[in-house]
């Protein structure tokens, strides 16, 4: 800032300049390096050190350089060039960044005044003064106003950036909540390697759907796993149990107990396989090898009649647990493609399932081989099993009865079950019900506790955000994006994609010029009213910025302009040519109009005269332009503005144009005005000529410095750009895996719960306390087996020990499954499959148009239109026996189908959160098991209640008799045998299914 090269009497100024110079360095080291102090004052106060320091230079830089030679546009423009950057860089809040700026200029302009008018004393420049002292003020207000919308424009930059930075860690909680939920639902039901596979299948499957087409058989998944320990345990007395209480009450004692039970299998490393109405079997060495899996699988049936016990304690009902355990081979994994649940096929299976129906009440029932793996950790004695069961008979099995360790007599290790010792015993039964759905009475007591949890997670997300934004900082995340020099991404799509964005604040950045011209412009009217040009460059000039704005305010307004402009608008935000050349067109026109400005200015009249001092000159004219050339390059300063201000518009465009500025106004001031700045300097230091530095070059040298300032500023700014785009990159990243995750989330909770079921669980926490219920009046289902198939499977090794035969099973249910894809079967669930029977209900589902669905209520709708669910179920089970027929023509097989169907009234729901179990029970589903269990290969049994609302819809029956049902003695049965297609009701079920026969008659 130095303008006087030295002599002695500037000894003062190069002392205060060093030691200015020494303050900024330091300063700056220790921010570099991070030794300021931690306080929060400390770090409050850093700005306005700055602030004070910058203000003191340009103070000292004005009073002693120009100590006898003062002027009114003494050190001008670096007190406008520091105005804008404190606006840049200071970081604080609007308010305190005007009032300091407010401060400093005022500081400023009222020093020069005072000095100023000291000089004068009585020469009568007084007027000359106060309009040299406003043109000032018009540069430091054009400074501050665009200071002013620079900072609004930052602001909004970096507060979006924060946003989206606070978004991007909410989607990866998300995305990691997101993850568990799936990762715990899928685990819940199949096990890991499973659950790997086929999520691996699924997506092959969909990227890759014409070569699944191709494929000879449907995926199966399964393995084989020896030396397993298989428990099965059966609640005894669970119908003393369902007749003491409602069918509300009893979901909710089961999905206690086998919440409780899924805690236990968990504690004895066990995997649970299925829950079979109140029938409970898991398994011990699956997936992972256990040397001790008989002994764990011993602890889990005696942890489980602990368990029954005190359930038998406090609902004073004759419950207890049969447990049978056996040791041996089992085949795991999922069948079909719809309601995956994991299951295990094996004669072993067989043999297990019959070690709890031979058991006895209260005791663990044991096989031989599952004694020999035990190794004597358990006292056992004879169990007698063939006496209770045939097939044990028959295959000769040996069984025992666990006795149960003497220090755990008096319950297990002293322990009583921890799910249910904290409730009394209505709590244990009792539920509370709101429109249908069963919920926990502690979810009642819960809004204040998640108020709290709330406010927890709020201050969680605001701590990792705050961690998050530091890492952010010290992530190297432009490393290897970006060409060092040009600051282009490397990655030519990454840089389409960045030159494409759109910039909303462009037009804000546009308008800043008009700003510009329209000051420099008051400016030079104060100089030099009567200067002609000046009024016809800003009338060409503002003509011209106004209609760049407004082509790039279009986009932004698009209902304020019309359709052709706001096309065209957006098209140059798109376009990074186009948008340069809008940018070079403004600057070039700021630049134009000061440069006309200029050149229009002629040198004035001058007089010769003696003074103390010596010959001196004086102007004949009212010190206009030429006699304060300085103000023409505050203007060049201005401009230099301008060009920093503008959006979308790479750092090397902008430093282009500075050149551009700097060096139009250079060429001017060195050469053009040479002779002008000459006389400026013959009149103001007259009696100091040989101790100066020309004031053109000064004025250059000083919008170089500013130039290369704006520079690099520039360039961090489109540093930081880059970095946030990238940022932004990187939460649409996020914010893609998050739907890809739920996507695939709900796909496989659609595959394992029923749709309108899947719905309630997706996106909730529940406890294992909590579960969904619903009861439904009008219900038709179904139980469909294959008895042969028992005899078609063998474990032969010309069969890869079962595995063959399981995927022609595979392939039988697959096809079943591809039957509910069709539209009219949409009523109808797949509630699970049981080995070789299949399981499905209707009525269920919304498009039902029942049980509360439908618009209208139950009483004003005829019997056809209530029942026309249980009329698909029934075409579906005819289906069911025609693609059966057809499979078994591919395969030369003869496998039959045993159907049984019923109707009425049910309860739906899933059992254990944690580990979701969807089912129905009830009456009907009982009645609809026998129906199947009694009937005839080949045949669909119903009882009359089915008939006679199924032969309303032209299904043909023969009449079987009446047939003994155990629990329910005598019903009287029919075998459906078809439908005839003429005899659909009111427009039902026209379309022809391979069962329906034309009526000849």
């Amino acid at each position: 800032m130095c303008a006087v090269v030295y002599t002695e009497d500037k000894l003062a100024m190069v002392v205060v300049a060093a030691v200015g110079l020494a303050a900024d360095v330091v300063l700056y080291l220790l921010c570099w390096f991070q030794k300021l102090p931690t306080s929060p004052v400390a770090r409050g106060a850093v700005p306005y050190i700055l602030w004070l320091m910058v203000t003191i230079h340009v103070l000292c830089y004005m009073g002693l350089n120009y100590e006898r030679f003062s002027d009114a546009s003494d050190s001008v423009g670096w007190q406008a060039f520091f105005s804008f950057s404190s606006f840049l860089t200071l970081p604080l809040n609007l308010v305190p960044l005007v009032l300091l700026t407010a401060l400093s200029c005022g500081i400023h302009t009222l020093a020069l005044g005072v000095t100023v008018a000291q000089k004068f004393g009585d020469n009568l420049q007084g007027p000359m003064l106060v309009r040299q002292l406003l043109a000032n003020v018009m540069l430091y207000l054009c400074a501050a106003m665009v200071g002013v919308m620079s900072f609004y424009m930052a602001d909004r930059k970096y507060r979006t950036a924060f946003l989206e930075a606070r978004q991007s860690l909410q989607v990866k909680l998300t995305l990691e909540d997101q993850s568990t939920q799936q990762e715990e639902l899928l685990l819940s039901i199949l096990p890991k390697h499973i659950a790997d596979e086929m999520l691996q299948g699924m997506k092959n499957q969909a990227n890759q759907n014409e070569v699944q087409q191709q494929q000879q058989f449907n995926t199966m998944y399964m393995y084989r796993h020896e030396n397993v320990s298989i428990l099965f345990a059966d609640i005894v007395g669970f119908t003393q149990l369902s007749s003491a209480c409602s069918a509300q009450e009893l979901v909710k004692l089961l999905n206690e107990l086998f919440a409780r039970f899924d805690k236990l299998a968990s504690q004895h490393h066990q995997l649970r396989i299925k829950i079979l109405g109140d029938c409970y079997y898991c398994i011990c060495g699956l997936p992972d090898f256990r040397e001790d899996h008989a002994v764990c699988s011993i602890m889990m049936g005696l942890a489980m009649v602990e368990a029954i016990s005190y359930v038998r304690e406090k609902t004073k009902t004759d419950v207890d647990m049969r447990v049978g355990v056996h040791t041996g081979t089992v085949l795991g994994g999922v069948l079909g493609q719809k309601r995956w649940q994991f299951d295990v096929w094996s004669t072993d299976v067989t043999v297990a399932n019959k070690m709890e129906s031979g058991g006895i009440p209260g005791r663990v029932h044991i096989s031989q081989s599952t004694k020999d793996s035990l190794r004597g950790e358990f006292e056992v004695e004879p169990g007698n099993g063939g006496e209770r069961c045939e097939y044990l008979l028959e295959k000769g099995i040996d069984t025992y009865l666990v006795l149960k360790p003497k220090q755990e007599a008096n319950g297990l290790n002293g322990r009583t079950p921890a799910a249910l010792t904290n409730r009394n015993s209505n709590q244990v039964i009792n539920t509370m019900t709101t429109n249908g759905n069963t919920v926990s009475p502690q979810s009642m007591l819960t809004n204040p506790k998640q108020e709290k949890n709330k406010m927890a997670d709020e201050q969680a997300i605001n701590r990792r955000l705050q961690q998050e934004l530091l890492d952010r900082e010290s992530q190297q995340i432009m490393k290897d994006q970006i060409n060092p020099v040009s600051l282009r991404f490397v990655d030519g799509k990454l840089e389409e994609h960045y030159s494409s964005e759109k910039e909303k604040r462009s037009g804000a950045a546009f308008s800043c010029c008009i700003i510009v011209l329209f000051s420099i412009t008051a400016m030079e009217v104060f100089i030099d009213p009567l200067l002609v040009v000046n009024y016809v460059t800003l009338a060409v000039g503002q003509l011209l910025l106004l209609i760049l704005t407004v082509c790039s305010l279009a986009a932004i307004f698009p209902r304020m302009f019309s359709k052709r402009l706001v096309s065209f608008s957006m098209w140059i935000d798109r376009t990074r040519w186009a948008r340069n050349t809008w940018a070079m067109a403004a600057i070039f026109v700021l630049t134009m109009a000061v440069i006309a400005d200029m050149l229009s200015c002629v040198p004035p009249s001058l007089r010769l005269f003696n003074s103390t001092f010596g010959p001196m000159l004086e102007s004949l004219g009212d010190r206009g332009c030429a006699e304060n050339p300085k103000y023409y390059s505050f203007m060049a300063v201005m401009s230099l503005i301008a060009t920093a201000m503008l959006v979308q518009v790479s750092h090397l465009i902008k430093l282009g144009l500075m050149v551009l500025v700097v060096t139009a106004t250079g060429a001017v001031n060195i050469y053009s005005w040479s002779d002008i700045y000459d006389l400026y300097d013959f009149i103001q230091f007259a009696s100091y000529r040989t101790s100066m530095v020309p004031s053109k070059y000064l004025m250059t040298m000083m919008i170089i410095v500013m130039m290369i300032s704006f520079y690099f500023f520039a360039r961090h700014l489109e540093h930081q750009s880059r970095k946030l785009f990238l940022w932004k990159i990187g939460v649409h990243d996020q914010k893609e895996r998050v739907f890809e995750m739920r996507r695939w989330n709900e796909a496989l909770v659609t595959n394992m719960l029923p749709e309108h079921v899947a719905k309630h669980f997706l996106g909730t926490k529940m406890r294992d306390e909590e579960l969904y219920s619903q009861s439904y009046d009008e219900i038709g289902v179904m139980f469909a087996s294959i008895p042969n198939f028992s005899d078609f499977y063998t474990e032969e090794s010309i069969n890869n020990g079962g595995i063959e035969c399981l995927r022609i099973l595979n392939e039988i249910i697959s096809d079943f499954d591809s039957l509910l894809d069709r539209d009219e079967f949409r009523c109808i669930t797949k509630i699970k499959t049981i080995g070789s029977t299949y399981m499905a209900a209707s009525g269920l589902t919304p498009e039902s148009n029942t049980n509360g669905y439908g618009s209208r209520k139950p009483e004003d709708q005829s019997l056809i239109e209530r029942w026309q669910h249980l009329s698909e179920l029934a075409d579906f089970a005819l289906a069911m026996k025609v693609t059966l027929d057809n499979l078994n023509k591919q395969s030369f097989n003869n496998f039959m189908l045993r159907i049984g169907l019923n109707k009425g009234a049910v309860l739906a729901g899933v059992i254990g959160a944690r580990k979701p179990h969807y089912d129905i029970w009830g009456n009907t589903v009982n009645v609809a098991s026998r129906m199947e269990s009694t009937g005839v290969m080949g045949n669909i049994q119903v009882v009359e209640d089915c008939y006679d609302i199924l032969k309303e819809y032209g299904f043909r029956f023969i009449r079987r008799g009446p047939i003994f049902v155990k629990g329910k003695g005598e019903l009287l049965t029919f075998f459906m045998k078809g439908k005839d297609k003429s005899s659909c009701k009111a427009g039902l079920g026209t379309t022809a299914l391979p069962h329906q026969v034309e009526d000849l008659s």
